[in-house]
C-alpha cells in the first residue's frame, strides 16, 4: 500500500481499483486472462543471475518472460521502475517508455500494487548495481481488487492473521519462513524413515470405532450405509494391524482430529507421524528418537542449541531418562513417603490443588501429581518413562514392575512431543484392558483389532510424534495456532 493509499478509505481504493478494471476491459485487456508462459521464476533467475556483474550480463544479454505480484511502483512519467514478486525474492523492473509497445504503456497506467503482471525483456543491472528486467512487453495476469497490507503494519493482530492467512503470508515474511520450515520437517521425517526401511501407508480417517487414544471423537454419518462413523483420533490400531499383515516397519504423518479443547498447544486437526517397529521395545524408541529429532534439527535449524520461548534448549545427545516417579521427585518438593499409598498422594494432590481426586485410580492420581509438578519444567529433552497401566491401555506391562507400562513420553522445552509404548500383544490381555477402560469411560472395544492381535502380532515399538509441535520448536513459535495454515476458530459475530 503506497502513501497515498493509506490516506484514503477502503470504499474509495476498491472503486479506483474497480474503475482501473473497467478501462482495460473497455480498451480490450482482458485483466484474467488464462495463461502466461514463464520461461523461470523470479528465484531462479536471481540464483542464476545474481552473481554476474553488469558486463557478464551485458555480454550474454539473458532475455526472460517472468510472472509475479507487484509489490512496489516508482517513478512516474516516461520512465518507471516495480518490483516483481513471486513470494519468495522480488526483481527490479526498469520500464522506459519508448521500450514498451502502446498496449504494454496502457497496462502500466492501470497497474496497482498488488496486481499479478507478466514482463518480457532482457536480464541487466542498473547503475546502482541492481539486477533488473529491461521489460519490453507487459501484461496484466490478475487485478488485485483490494489493496494489500503494509509489512507488519496492515495485519498485526494475531488472531486475524492466522485467520486471513494468505494476507498474513504477503505482509509477514516471518509467518512465510515458519511454513518452509514445516515443509523441512516434514521433508526431513520421510527421508530419516525412508532411509531406515519404513513404509509409508494411509490409514482411515473415517473409522467405525474411534481407537488408539482417549478423546472425544467428531461424529459423521454414511447415509448409503446407514452407519455412524467416527473422524479418527489416532491411526494406531491400524497401524498396528499391518503389522500382522506382515509389514515389519510402517510410518504415517496424518491428520488426527478431536473434539475438544483449543489451547496454544492444542487444535481440533493436527498433524501427527506414528511409526511401528517389529522386534523393536521402547528403549530402542528412544535412542531412534534422538537420532530422528538431532537430524531434523541440524538439516533445519543447523544447530542443536535452540531458543524457544525465552529458553535455551539443549538437543545434544544424550538425553535425559527419568522414570515418571522419578520426574515428580525431582521437579517438586514431595517426597518418596507422598506417592507411597493412596492416601499419602490424596493428602499431596489436596495440597498441589488436583481435582476430582476420589474419581481417579491410583495410576490416574500419580500422573495427574505428575503433571502438575514435573510436566512444565523439563525444558532440555527428557524422556519419561514407566507409566502406570492404568491409563496406557495399549502397552506392555513391565515384567519386573507391577502396575507399571513399557511407555515413554519426550517433553522438550516443557511440551510434550512424542509418546511411544513396547505394545501390547497379548490379545487376552489387550481385551481385559479395553473393556476396563470402555467400563470405566464409556467407549467401545475394538472387536476386530482384537480379532487381528489373534493371528499373531510381532513383539513391537510404537510411537507417536506431534509434527505441529515440534515445527513450533524448530521455528520457533509459541502458539500451535502459528505453524498451521488454517487453524480452526469461533465464527466472528
Amino acid at each position: 500500500m503506497s502513501d497515498s493509499d493509506k490516506q484514503q478509505p477502503l470504499e474509495t481504493l476498491i472503486a479506483n481499483r474497480r474503475a482501473k478494471l473497467d478501462r482495460l476491459r473497455e480498451l480490450g485487456v482482458d485483466p484474467y486472462p488464462t495463461r502466461f508462459r514463464v520461461s523461470a521464476s523470479i528465484s531462479e533467475v536471481r540464483e542464476r543471475c545474481g552473481g554476474r556483474s553488469a558486463e557478464e550480463l551485458e555480454a550474454e544479454q539473458p532475455r526472460v518472460r517472468l510472472a509475479g505480484r507487484v509489490r512496489a511502483i516508482r517513478g512516474h512519467g516516461k520512465l518507471s521502475f516495480a518490483d516483481l514478486s513471486d513470494g519468495a525474492q522480488h526483481i527490479q523492473l526498469y520500464l522506459r517508455r519508448d521500450r514498451l509497445d502502446d498496449g504494454s504503456w496502457v497496462v502500466l497506467s492501470e497497474v496497482d500494487l498488488g496486481d499479478f503482471v507478466g514482463v518480457e525483456g532482457r536480464v541487466f543491472r542498473t547503475r546502482a548495481g541492481e539486477l533488473s528486467v529491461a521489460v519490453e512487453s507487459l501484461a496484466m495476469l490478475a487485478k488485485a481488487l483490494r489493496p494489500l497490507p503494509d509489512s507488519y503494519h496492515g495485519l498485526t493482530d494475531r488472531e486475524a492473521r492466522a485467520r486471513r492467512r494468505y494476507l498474513d503470508l504477503l505482509a509477514n515474511p516471518e509467518s512465510r519462513r515458519v511454513f518452509e520450515v514445516r515443509s523441512a520437517v516434514v521433508s526431513g521425517v520421510r527421508r530419516f524413515l525412508d532411509a531406515h526401511g519404513f513404509l509409508e501407508v494411509e490409514t482411515p480417517m473415517m473409522q467405525p470405532i474411534p481407537g488408539g487414544a482417549t478423546a472425544r471423537p467428531f461424529v459423521t454419518h454414511h447415509n448409503t450405509l446407514g452407519l455412524d462413523l467416527y473422524l479418527r483420533i489416532a491411526p494406531e490400531l491400524y497401524l498396528k494391524r499391518l503389522l500382522v499383515g506382515g509389514f515389519e516397519r510402517v510410518y504415517e504423518i496424518n491428520r488426527n482430529f478431536r473434539n475438544e479443547g483449543i489451547s496454544t498447544r492444542h487444535n481440533p486437526e493436527f498433524t501427527m507421524l506414528e511409526f511401528y517397529w517389529a522386534y523393536a521395545d521402547y528403549e530402542l524408541l528412544m535412542d531412534f528418537t534422538e537420532e530422528l529429532i538431532t537430524t531434523l534439527a541440524d538439516e533445519v535449524a543447523g544447530t542443536r542449541a535452540l531458543e524457544w520461548n525465552g529458553r535455551r534448549i539443549n538437543l545434544e545427545r544424550p538425553w535425559r531418562r527419568l522414570t515418571l516417579r522419578e520426574a515428580v521427585l525431582a521437579h517438586s518438593d514431595l517426597t518418596a513417603g507422598d506417592l507411597a499409598s493412596r492416601t499419602t498422594m490424596e493428602t499431596a494432590a489436596r495440597r498441589l490443588g488436583v481435582e476430582r481426586i476420589e474419581e481417579r485410580s491410583d495410576g490416574q492420581l500419580l500422573a495427574e501429581l505428575y503433571e502438575v509438578t514435573a510436566e512444565p519444567l523439563m525444558i532440555d529433552p527428557t524422556f519419561v518413562t514407566d507409566f502406570p497401566r492404568d491409563i496406557s491401555p495399549f502397552a506392555k506391562s513391565r515384567p519386573d514392575a507391577a502396575g507399571t507400562v513399557e511407555r515413554f513420553e519426550l517433553f522438550v522445552g516443557g511440551i510434550e512431543l512424542a509418546n511411544a509404548f513396547t505394545e501390547l500383544n497379548d490379545p487376552d490381555e489387550q481385551r481385559r484392558r479395553l473393556e476396563e477402560q470402555a467400563a470405566v469411560g464409556g467407549g467401545m472395544v475394538d472387536d476386530d483389532y482384537v480379532l487381528a492381535l489373534e493371528h499373531g502380532l510381532p513383539p513391537t515399538g510404537g510411537e507417536g510424534i506431534g509434527i505441529d509441535r515440534l515445527v513450533m520448536l524448530f521455528a520457533g513459535a509459541s502458539s500451535i495456532r502459528d505453524v498451521i495454515l488454517f487453524p480452526l476458530f469461533r465464527p466472528r459475530e
